[in-house]
């Protein structure tokens, strides 16, 4: 049996026993609140606790690294939707030490890559149509300037309103404790 099928045969219990129902929620935020965090799996019920979130009480972005690479790609869009059009007041971007995005570079994932069968030279004519794989690919050095670049792509957007408040924090994905960086921005 696969995982999909594992998925699928545990789905049709939970949906025939209504487990479903002690998350029911609305699409609004509770607490009016979007976090963009790390896809990092220690943080998936961790974060929540360590904030005193439930279900329905925040919209949650995670990619890895909670990073905006690209101040109009879909993780500033998702944002602007939180707050335009479920009611978000405040953004918190959320780190977390030893992140598998720190030090991670190209040539790494490329050689896996290549080790699995893509065929580099594709990515060659990435890069001659204009595409930085490496910059496309590459990690960063310091989870704390991390989490600044994203808040200030953030605070700086020309389709953020004024009033909605930017924090910055890093969380220990040990023990939840959260480290502030930046509080408050635009408030």
């Amino acid at each position: 049996m696969t995982q999909l099928d594992n998925i699928l045969s545990f789905n049709q219990t939970f949906v025939a026993n209504e487990d479903y129902k002690r998350f029911t929620t609305t699409k609004f935020p509770e607490k009016k609140i979007v976090i963009l965090t790390c896809m990092d799996t220690r943080l998936v019920e961790l974060l929540h606790a360590s904030m005193n979130l439930r279900n329905g009480d925040a919209k949650i972005i995670r990619n890895a690294g909670a990073v905006i690479s690209h101040p109009f790609g879909s993780i500033m869009r998702s944002i602007l939707v939180a707050i335009y059009e479920l009611g978000a007041e405040e953004v918190y971007v959320i780190g977390h030490h030893g992140c598998g995005m720190t030090g991670l570079s190209a040539p790494s994932i490329l050689e896996k890559a290549e080790g699995r069968g893509v065929d580099l030279d594709q990515i060659a004519s990435l890069e001659y149509a204009g595409v930085d794989i490496h910059q496309f690919l590459s990690g960063f050095d310091d989870v704390k300037e991390s989490v600044r670049h994203s808040v200030d792509t953030i605070v700086h957007h020309p389709l953020l309103p004024s009033d909605v408040r930017v924090h910055g924090l890093v969380i220990d994905p040990e023990t939840g404790e959260l480290e502030l960086l930046v509080r408050d921005l635009q408030a």
